[in-house]
């Protein structure tokens, strides 16, 4: 059981010495700056909070957010199909009347005089072209607001708490309206995952995720990790308007919109930072939070007299051995849903039997129950020494789970929900799945290691996904896209694209999405295992790439449902990795942590002796972290460079996870003479690239005797067993 989490308020105290002015001190001269510029902004978002139901929304101009131009409502029983078309006509409309506006028509209708009023006198006619083609549509939240102000009663008080103990403003406890409506089960569709929608790969670092337990989902755990991550973030940042939007657009990516644009200056960044990367969700994160946050603070005064839940006041029994959850329900004489209920972190395989709940777990009971009698009562029966082991199958080419259940004679669902899978069920070749005991199948022999991380020898890179196949068929879709500027870009129309890879929404575009350019570039079924990974010994690979980011939602319903961020299209918590992957104007980079120049030339299609000659380097040059590199982009484009570059290191951390986690953290003050690398990779066996996340303020090549160093401790992941052993009771 990972016990990170416990050892927070600590670590936190330790950060909090490497910064001048500390957190505390810091939050009483800012907290959260609320600007007159900025007024529009949030009473916009306030209007969605409090005024129009998801049975609706608003049509309006996504840079001046004064500009509504009307109010839709939806009839009750109306399809999702029309509901989308019913959008779309009314969004051609206004497109229509800007068109005749901008082109300076003298016979403008009553309402296109109107839609002209909106805007400030003298507006030129090139920002109402711009306006034409921009025409947004927002859904409204305020039925999906006030449940979230009802669920919060019960978890409210602890959040604050807990950000105030660790030196956080206590405002941010509102920030999960913005996210996840405090909705502790909450999905959205590119795989954020809980209250406080953590992407998995972030939280590793922070909690524990594997096939029984995934904390991201427990309200106490995630709150503690959020906490952890918004002050790493202003560690790096030294502004909390800036840290709470690199909580939707990531550290690395605010660090970069501060030193192009030479201010800390939230209104600077929001009105005038251009980055392909910062959408409408990254420029209104700020402004959507302050508006949650009014709206929580007076509830009342909105939606008129409410009473939230009441506090969670149930009770925690930690386990001293593995014991099956019909076990724990029969001993307590507790409903089971109850116990679901209480602990969001189990997954569906430990209710199904599939799974054990783990030792050391933290399992919440009714207030009613003795701590102290529960667990006796518990562990005087039926208990193991081990988790439940299945069988295992590692996945080939051509395998789709349907495939694979059919051999061995079980259901898709029943693997998928075993190896908590959502659909459509997307499989990665070399992926080793869990297969239910008795389903005839042999143990696969899965490599696995209890020695120390070995940090020299970084994964071979997945192919570029860039650019997937040939350039000229297929397009790999980035952040910030939209389906217009691809078609744009390519030469065709929304309409072709959208019929060519059978789109049914324009609005549904997902980073990572792979779109066919022609006829003879339709990409494969999302079941088909298809990301090969080339290994000479093959070994446990962790989840596809965006196996929750690979589903188009069917309808607005269905997305509504996978995505219940308050803000659509947020990529909440992205990543922990505080390094910078993109291309400098320059073109150059900076060498993060496991690259080299092999790397580079890879990623470039080039040869590693052209980059070396480039940059005037000799083979015995070593390349050094830090240092800038000069790049040759004459046969791949700088999207495709990052592309490749940041999929290696994402392959190379979720790897690192699927052998090992973190169960802690302790601090070690430099001393004279002593290295961080020798640190590193000697003493305390940590790969230099999570070090870094750890201390993300810090240089780590220019370190002075008495720096503190925050260093994780890592435990190997447990090898699988064959069987479980019954502990004697």
């Amino acid at each position: 059981m990972i016990r990170l989490l416990r050892q927070i308020p600590y670590a936190v105290l330790v950060l909090l010495t490497l910064v001048a002015p500390s957190v505390e001190q810091a939050q009483a001269a800012e907290a959260f700056v609320r600007p007159v510029e900025l007024e529009a902004d949030i009473a916009f978002w306030r209007r969605i909070y409090t005024e129009v139901s998801t049975n609706g929304g608003l049509i309006h101009d996504p840079y001046d957010l004064s500009v509504v131009y009307e109010v839709l409502k939806f009839e009750d029983d109306m399809p999702p199909r029309q509901r989308s078309k019913y959008i779309e006509d009314a969004k051609k409309k206004y497109s229509r009347m800007l068109d005749r506006i901008a082109s300076g028509a003298k016979d403008l209708s009553a309402e296109e005089q109107r839609v002209e009023a909106l805007w400030p006198k003298g507006t030129h006619r090139l920002r109402f072209e711009q306006a034409a083609e921009e025409v947004r549509f927002q859904l409204g939240q305020s039925d999906r607001f006030r449940e979230g102000i009802l669920r919060s009663g019960a978890y409210r008080d602890h959040i604050a708490e807990t950000f105030a103990k660790t030196g956080l403003p206590r405002e941010l406890a509102a920030l999960p309206h913005v996210e996840s409506s405090f909705n502790t089960y909450a999905y959205s569709k590119v795989g954020a995952a809980g209250m406080w929608q953590f992407m998995r790969a972030t939280g590793r670092r922070f909690l524990r995720i594997d096939n029984a337990v995934d904390e991201r989902l427990d309200p106490y755990r995630a709150t503690e990790a959020a906490a952890r991550f918004l002050e790493q973030n202003y560690i790096v940042l030294r502004s909390w308007p800036l840290a709470l939007t690199a909580y939707n657009h990531g550290t690395a990516g605010m660090r970069r919109a501060q030193e192009q644009m030479g201010t800390s200056d939230i209104v600077t960044i929001v009105r005038k930072y251009n980055s392909r990367s910062f959408g409408f969700a990254s420029r209104n994160f700020y402004v959507a939070f302050l508006a949650a946050l009014e709206v929580d603070s007076d509830p009342d005064k909105f939606f008129g007299p409410i009473k939230r839940n009441p506090v969670d006041d149930s009770k925690i029994v930690t386990l001293t051995n593995v014991v099956p959850a019909s076990r724990i329900a029969a001993a307590l004489n507790v409903e089971r849903d109850v116990l679901k209920r209480l602990n969001p972190a189990l997954l569906p395989a430990v209710w199904s039997g599939s799974r054990h709940v783990p030792k050391g777990f933290d399992l919440r009971v009714p207030s009613s129950i003795d701590a102290l009698a529960a667990l006796e009562k518990i562990h005087s029966g039926q208990s193991f020494d081990v988790q439940l082991a299945d069988t295992r199958h590692r996945v080939r080419k051509g395998e789709t789970l349907s495939t694979i259940a059919t051999r061995y004679g079980v259901s898709a669902a029943r693997i998928a929900d075993l190896n908590s899978l959502r659909k459509p069920y997307r499989i990665a070749v070399g992926q080793v799945l869990d297969l239910p005991s008795g389903s005839g199948a042999a143990p696969v022999a899965v490599a696995q290691t209890e020695r120390p991380p070995v940090i020299a020898a970084p994964v071979k890179p997945v192919p570029a996904t860039g650019v997937v196949g040939n350039a000229e068929t297929r397009y790999v879709v980035k952040r910030g896209d939209t389906l217009s500027s691809i078609a744009k870009h390519h030469g065709m129309t929304e309409g072709g694209l959208m019929e060519l890879n059978s789109i049914r929404n324009r609005n549904f575009l997902y980073e990572g999405q792979v779109l066919a350019l022609s006829a003879s570039a339709r990409v494969a079924p999302p079941e088909e295992a298809t990301v090969p990974v080339e290994s000479a010994t093959p070994a446990p690979l962790p989840e596809p790439v965006a196996v929750a980011e690979a589903v188009e939602p069917v309808t607005e319903k269905e997305a509504e449902e996978l995505g219940p961020t308050l803000v659509p299209g947020m990529q909440a918590a992205a990543s922990a990795d505080p390094s910078d992957y993109t291309v400098a104007k320059d073109q150059t980079v900076r060498v993060q942590a496991a690259e080299t120049i092999g790397h580079y030339a890879e990623w470039l299609d080039v040869r590693a002796s052209q980059l070396r000659k480039l940059n005037r380097m000799t083979n015995a040059t070593p390349v050094v972290i830090g240092r800038k590199v000069k790049l040759d982009l004459s046969r791949v484009t700088q999207d495709q460079f990052e592309a490749r570059r940041i999929e290696y290191h994402k392959q190379l951390q979720e790897t690192f996870f699927t052998q090992y986690r973190i169960s802690g953290d302790v601090t070690h003050v430099i001393k004279s003479g002593e290295s961080v690398w020798v640190l590193a990779q000697q003493r305390y066996n940590v790969p230099i690239w999570l070090l870094r996340q750890y201390n993300p303020d810090l240089d780590l090549g220019s370190l002075k005797p008495g720096a503190k160093l925050v260093i994780p401790t890592l435990v190997a992941n447990a090898p699988a067993e064959a069987t479980a052993t019954a502990a004697t009771p």
